[in-house]
């Protein structure tokens, strides 16, 4: 992986933890540290399981890909949330 390509991992991450959060219903006792570093983890394994089914790569924008690199970052949020909760 190039270094553009970890930038545009970062970036995407970011968003993608944010919508991830919205998502999950109620308030979070997690950071935004913690909501980023989820996203891009989301980014990135969502992208390995958007190949695997060969819908990564489509004709305009990958929305089976977005859909389930969102659907990964509001499982990873709501998990977070629910281990901090139980300290």
């Amino acid at each position: 992986m190039e270094i553009d390509g970890i930038i545009s991992a970062i970036v995407i991450g970011i968003v993608i933890g944010v919508l991830g959060r919205l998502v999950v219903p109620g308030r979070q006792r997690i950071g935004i540290l913690w909501t980023i570093l989820v996203g891009i983890l989301a980014a990135l394994v969502g992208s390995a399981i958007a190949a695997a089914f060969d819908v990564a790569d489509t004709k305009g924008v990958d929305w089976v890909e977005w859909l389930i690199q969102i659907g990964l970052a509001a499982l990873g949020v709501a998990a977070l949330d629910r281990s901090k909760a139980r300290r």
